[in-house]
Parts: C-alpha cells; sequence; structure tokens
C-alpha cells in the first residue's frame, strides 16, 4: 500500500526559494505600525508592570541589521551559531536575522544541565556562540564548543572574552539587507529534544518544515493576522510574526513554567487583551488553580494550545472556566521531530474520552491531521529501516505511532544510531517513528499509551505507562502518579509513585493507597498492580514541567529500597524457572 506524500505535497505548495523569515517582512509591510512583541521591562508589583513595545517593521529592520552586520563580520550562508538568549526585542531580532543571512541557529534549553548542553555543543560544532555574559562565561569555564567556535556575540554587556556585541553588530548592518535565497530543503535550525526521554537530540530543522508547520497550525487552530498572542513557550513565540500575531511576552522564568507567578499571566492577557495562549500542562494547572481561587479569569481568550504532556481533565475543566466564553483549548500531539501530527479539543476530551482514560485506555490525542499519514506499527525495539505492509497493526491493537508529513523531519545532527532507530525509509520519504505506543479507534482518533522504552514488562505481560496512570490519576486525592518497572525485563515489579494533592496525613495516605488497589483491581490493564509509594513531586522535564522523569523514578525507588528486594529477587527467579514472561 502506498500512502499518500505529503512530504512532496509541502514541497510543490511552497516555492522552491523559501526562508521562513520572509514571512515577517511580509507582516512588516502589511501592518508596519502593528506591535510584534511587547516586552515586560524592570521590577515591582505586577499592576504597574512596564511594557516595551516593537513594531513590526521595527523587528524587520532590526533583523535585517542583524543579518547584514553578521555577514559584513565574516559570517557565511551556512554557518551554525549556538544560540543562548532569554525571550526579548534581541532574541527575535538575532533569530529572524540568522534566517534571513542563511545562518542556522542552534537553540538548546539551558536547562537541561551543564554536561549535557556541552555535550550537545560538542556534537552541533557551531561556528559562532551567541549569547547573554552568563552563558559566555559558563562557555569559558566549562570550555564548551572551544574546538568549533570561532566567532563571539554578546548580547548585553560584554566582559573580557573577545567578539563583538549585538549592538555592534546591529550597528554595522543595514535596514535594507536581502533575504538568503535558501532552498526548502536547506537546514534552517537544529533544535535540540528536552531530553526528557534521554540524551537530547538535534532535531534538523528545514525552511519547508517550518514553512509548513506554519501553515498547518494557522489551519488547524484557525489563527487570525491581528491576534495576540501570550506564548509561555518561547520556540512557540517565534511563530508569532510568521502568523501575523501581537507577542506578549509574559514575565516569568521559562524554565519553571509550574512555577510561574500566576498574576503575571493572568494581567498580562487582559492588558493586551490575548486571544491566544501556549502553555505547558504543569503552566495552566498553576494557573487556573490560582484563578479559580481568585475568581479572576481572562475574557477575551479564545485559543488556549497545550502540549508536552497529556493534560487532566480537572485542568481542562478550570481553564475553561477561567477563559472566555466559547473559549477551546486545544492539545495538539507531537514532538520536537514532528509537530502537529494529531489534536483534539477539551470538549471532545470531557465529554467523551476522559471516561476511558479512566478505564485504562490510555489518552486520546485525537484524529491525525489531513496531510499527515499515521501509521500504527507492530511494536520493536530494533532498526526498521524500511517501509514493510506487514508492520502495519489493525485499529484497537497496541502498537508504536510513526507519522509521515510536511513536518516529519528526515535527521539528527551526528546521532547515526537514533537515526537508524528512529527512521525508516517509506516510498522515497522518511517515515519518522514516534517512540510513543498507542492504538486507532473506530473513529480515527489516534490513543497515547506511553512510551515504548517505559514499558513495563512483568511475568504476567507487558503494561503502558499512561493506562495504568490514567485509572489511578481519576482519584481526587493524587494530583499526578508514574507507572515505573523494577528488576530485570520479563520480571520487572509494577509499582506506582503518587504526588499527592497538599495536606494529606499519612493516615490518610494508607486510606488512598487501599481505595487505589480497589479501583486497580477493576480494570484489566491494571490488575495485579500491589505497589504504591508516595513522593511530594515527581521528577520532571525542564522544558514543560510536565513530562515525568520515569527512569529517575524507577532508580530512586530501587536505591530507597521501596520495593522489598525479595519481592523483586523472587520475580526473577521465578522467571528464570519458567523461561519468561508469559
Amino acid at each position: 500500500m502506498t500512502p499518500p506524500d505529503p512530504t512532496h505535497e509541502a514541497a510543490d505548495n511552497v516555492l522552491q526559494n523559501v526562508n521562513i523569515a520572509s514571512a515577517l517582512t511580509t507582516m512588516a509591510r502589511e501592518q508596519p505600525d502593528k506591535a510584534a512583541i511587547y516586552l515586560p521591562v524592570g521590577r515591582g508589583p505586577v499592576a504597574t508592570r512596564r511594557y516595551r513595545t516593537l513594531s513590526y517593521a521595527e523587528l524587520d529592520a532590526l533583523s535585517n541589521r542583524v543579518a547584514s552586520g553578521l555577514l559584513a563580520q565574516g559570517w557565511q550562508a551556512g554557518d551554525r551559531a549556538a544560540l543562548m538568549v532569554p525571550p526579548s526585542p534581541e532574541l527575535f531580532g538575532l533569530v529572524f536575522g540568522l534566517y534571513k543571512a542563511g545562518i542556522v541557529p542552534v537553540m538548546i534549553d539551558p536547562g537541561i544541565g551543564m554536561r549535557r548542553l556541552g555535550r550537545c555543543l560538542a556534537e552541533a560544532q557551531p561556528v559562532g556562540f551567541i549569547g547573554i555574559s552568563p552563558a559566555h562565561a559558563v562557555r569559558l569555564v566549562l570550555g564548551w564548543g572551544k574546538p568549533s567556535v570561532k566567532r563571539l556575540i554578546t548580547v548585553g554587556r560584554r566582559w573580557f572574552w573577545g567578539g563583538m556585541t549585538f549592538d555592534q553588530v546591529a550597528a554595522a548592518g543595514s535596514e535594507d539587507a536581502e533575504i538568503a535565497a535558501t532552498d526548502a530543503d536547506d537546514v534552517a535550525a537544529i533544535l535540540f529534544t528536552s531530553g526528557a526521554t534521554g540524551p537530547p537530540k538535534g532535531v534538523v530543522y528545514r525552511h519547508r518544515h517550518f514553512a509548513a508547520q506554519v501553515e498547518m497550525i494557522r489551519g488547524m487552530y484557525a489563527i487570525q493576522p491581528g491576534e495576540i498572542d501570550l506564548p509561555t513557550f518561547p520556540l512557540f513565540g517565534l511563530f508569532d510574526p510568521a502568523l501575523g500575531m501581537t507577542t506578549v511576552i509574559p514575565k516569568m522564568d521559562f524554565t519553571r513554567p509550574a512555577k510561574v507567578d500566576p498574576r503575571e499571566i493572568i494581567d498580562a492577557a487582559n492588558r493586551f487583551s490575548a486571544t491566544n495562549m501556549f502553555g505547558s500542562p504543569a503552566l495552566l494547572d498553576t494557573v487556573s488553580r490560582y484563578a479559580e481561587l481568585h475568581g479572576q479569569n481572562i475574557s477575551t481568550m479564545c485559543r488556549v494550545i497545550s502540549a508536552g504532556a497529556p493534560v487532566r481533565g480537572d485542568i481542562l475543566r478550570r481553564t475553561l472556566a477561567m477563559i472566555g466564553e466559547g473559549g477551546k483549548i486545544h492539545t495538539p500531539y507531537g514532538a520536537t521531530e514532528n509537530l502537529p501530527v494529531a489534536s483534539i479539543d477539551a470538549a471532545e476530551i470531557l465529554g467523551d474520552t476522559a471516561s476511558d482514560t479512566a478505564r485504562g485506555k490510555g489518552v486520546c490525542v485525537g484524529r491525525p491531521h489531513p496531510r499527515n499519514d499515521v501509521r500504527i506499527i507492530a511494536i520493536d525495539d530494533g532498526p526498521l529501516p524500511v517501509w514493510r505492509d506487514d508492520l502495519d497493526v489493525a485499529d484497537g491493537e497496541m502498537g508504536e505511532i510513526t507519522v509521515l508529513g510536511p513536518t516529519t523531519t528526515d535527521t539528527y545532527y551526528g546521532r547515526d544510531r537514533a537515526m537508524a532507530l528512529a527512521k525508516m525509509d517509506h516510498d522515497g520519504g522518511l517515515r519518522h517513528r514516534m517512540g510513543d505506543v498507542g492504538w486507532r479507534d473506530g473513529k480515527g482518533r489516534i490513543w497515547f499509551c506511553g512510551r515504548k522504552a517505559h514499558r513495563v514488562q512483568t511475568a504476567n505481560g507487558t503494561l503502558f505507562t499512561v493506562q495504568v496512570e490514567g485509572v489511578f490519576n481519576a482519584h481526587p486525592k493524587v494530583r499526578r502518579c508514574a507507572l515505573v518497572g523494577i528488576g530485570h525485563s520479563g520480571a520487572q515489579v509494577p509499582v506506582v509513585v503518587l504526588e499527592p494533592e497538599p495536606g494529606l496525613s499519612k493516615p490518610v495516605r494508607s486510606a488512598i493507597v487501599s481505595e487505589l488497589r480497589a479501583m486497580g483491581e477493576g480494570v484489566d490493564v491494571s490488575r495485579g498492580v500491589e505497589h504504591f509509594v508516595w513522593r511530594e513531586q515527581l521528577p520532571v522535564d525542564i522544558r514543560h514541567n510536565a513530562k515525568i522523569n520515569r527512569p529517575e523514578l524507577a532508580r530512586w525507588v530501587t536505591d530507597n529500597n521501596l520495593v522489598p528486594k525479595n519481592v523483586v529477587a523472587a520475580l526473577t527467579s521465578a522467571v528464570a524457572l519458567w523461561g519468561g514472561p508469559r
């Protein structure tokens, strides 16, 4: 069976010479005086927060000066530049300036840890390093990028490391710079994954990927030029100029969205009449709890987009109550390697699929975008270099989710092994294996059941994390939970780690565990799960504060002997005696 070829279709629908930065120039021509960015400045009370404004014409001119200033200083199209700058006009000017010059930004979350960050830079081998002063200081101390980095740019005050400042680069450029004539297949950026489920990988984005992403997001959510966006994830905000939206940058620590001050989000949204917001489930949880407690709302908000992890039903209900009448919450499914894949809105979740999640069916992530070809294939931990029709599983069967579409990226930078495990040739296109397990229902919807690498393989069969967790997350006193496996594959002991709602005493927690065991016995996927432990806060990813770090939890359970060693030993011996799991 030959799939539709959405990758080639995407190329046909854009000019061969395409540069994603051209969308900014178009918007600057169509609405030059419209605010492109509002940026908070200074400190003080939320109610008196001041904002700096940058119009579309000013942002376009700034990025022109950056592009031509870089080229005047000897940078060349195709050079890679590590970019470590917080959300600001300088960040927007740099990103679009790099695109216009044909220079490739390398973007890495600083919160992934110093050692990991150094490895990412070593892999990407950037020619230049552009960052704020603290980033340069750490780079010098730890030797980041030392073999490859030849050019330095400092945003803000430069200390003793040489190179140029951002202001010097912009001053050396011209507002009449031309956009580089990049092809659709030319590399636009290298975006590193968060590393929540393994070592961070550098995903290569081509200009056609960004162009298709803009069009798919615009169409999927009916986004109109002139809207006001409040992005609490910086990378999403970089799409705003291409979508014609004004960006309101909130006052927050973007590496800790769960710890955001809800007043900053609500005040910024209301002050600028925001119509759109991107927020991780953790951020929406924090903000919606505050709004419910204090009777706050955002009456102009018509659309909230949340991704990074499944969004619990209670978060959806509170957020719907917080936003304006008729407002919708969308939860797209995808990954850095491929976004968007599918989407579903809160009304369908709360009115239909949430009850099945509580019965162990997994989390419904909706119907695939029409331009994506999504297939569910038999679970396999090894490479699958070429598509075969017999890989498909029937609707209703568990398998690995794969996708081929116009935003399906085709390579990791310098990661041949990861490439072999994640990509397969499909009639000339590269199909991406998401590394997620799930199934398709009779309505064409995809159900996400967890990461393939996190499945728990017991003597009695395989448990899938999100299926089991959905059962126990339904308890009102459990904020969230995580399933981990202790011991050897085929003889693992399933353990559920519980994060409590605040203020639960030990006797209450003991009673809750008894209730959870009874709940588990009533559902096939969780029957026989006996071990429950409490942890005040589950470890999560730095990007969204939402993806649970299950490998870390498994180590924590093991290191603290929270499951008796004799239980693990007995199961391991039994499996060895009887020849493996049944």
